[in-house]
């Protein structure tokens, strides 16, 4: 039986991500630090939700401290790597900067030299479309420059990537990473915007729209997300000295994974206003720090390597989240 380890499977996508590797019928460990960037209740919700389907073992732990992380791998086995944990957030970054330093950086390294230690067979790792920066060339693609970050959670992203690709040219550790684009859906995440909006209409409250609601996003749905994770965990990259995505000699690819779609923000509102079945107070206001005006990904090379194909439009996808979040609220 294959077995996986998860970082952050009390998160959004670490917890699909473990779910899907489940329902296949293999053995997933999850790992999770539980912290209280926002509800420490519905991360353990999710894990419950893990526990119910079987095959799933759970290690609280935070794997930016080395000494505890190895730790608690000792007597675990497992043949890959999901790296999916971090300190997620753009604006967050600004006010706690020392904990993406701590979460990005030193966690990530952690982990790859966990992996190295293992000589496991693939290592799949989160980035983010944030690393594009203030990239006004569209739609974004794996070779375009990345060194203008505007954050300092995009900041840490590119540098992730970088000490990756360290790590696949000295020890041929075959790597994936996956620069997320939007991503959404059940069981999302409270700090991103279709959930404030969602509870603020339901609520009653206005909703706070940055950048006077003159945004676009490549909103993409989370099991459309989990299918590029699972076929890039599934494909680890060749060693075989032919140029890779995102320009690597050595076995690490670089993929965007979006919905190959840019939406305008208001559109995204109309249809979340149609699920609710009420109207929203559109309360426009500047760009926020650190955040970019458009993101739309050109996912041509994971098209061409693993087939990756999104089937989820924000039309289909919006009213499953709702639904969902009617039902997770009693509403």
């Amino acid at each position: 039986m294959r077995s996986t380890l998860v970082t952050g499977a009390a998160g959004f996508i670490g917890f699909h991500v473990a779910r899907r590797l489940l329902a296949r019928g293999e053995r997933v460990i999850g790992l999770d630090n539980v912290n209280a960037y926002y509800s420490v209740a519905l991360k353990r919700d999710r894990l419950a939700q893990l526990g119910r389907e079987g095959g799933f073992t759970f290690l609280e732990v935070d794997f930016a401290d080395n000494a505890a992380l190895t730790r608690a791998l000792e007597g675990q086995d497992f043949d890959r790597i999901v790296h999916l944990g971090a300190q997620a957030g753009v604006r967050y970054s600004i006010e706690n900067p020392h904990a993406y330093v701590h979460s990005n950086l030193v966690g990530h390294l952690n982990m790859l030299e966990a992996a190295r230690a293992r000589g496991t067979e693939n290592f799949v790792y989160a980035s983010s479309s944030s690393v594009y920066g203030g990239n006004d060339s569209l739609p974004f693609r794996v070779e375009d420059r990345v060194d203008h970050p505007l954050s300092l959670y995009a900041a840490t992203k590119k540098a992730d990537e970088l000490i990756s690709e360290t790590y696949a040219h000295l020890y041929r550790l075959p790597q994936t990473g996956l620069r997320f684009f939007t991503v959404y859906g059940p069981w999302g995440r409270p700090d991103m915007a279709m959930w404030l909006f969602a509870r603020a209409i339901f609520a009653g409250e206005p909703i706070q729209v940055f950048g006077e609601g003159d945004m676009r996003r490549d909103f993409t749905f989370i099991d459309d997300i989990v299918a590029g994770v699972v076929a890039s965990l599934d494909h680890p990259a060749p060693d075989d000295g032919t140029e890779k995505a995102g320009g690597s000699r050595a076995p690490h690819r670089l993929y965007n994974i979006g919905n190959h779609r840019s939406e305008e923000l208001g559109r995204m509102i109309d249809l979340l206003e149609e699920a609710c079945g009420r109207k929203a107070e559109r309360r426009l206001l500047p760009m926020q720090p650190g955040d970019v005006r458009d993101t739309y990904a050109d996912i041509s090379a994971i098209q061409r390597d693993l087939g990756f194909e999104p089937t989820t439009t924000i039309a289909e996808g919006i009213p499953k989240f709702v639904d969902w979040y009617r039902q997770y609220h009693g509403l």
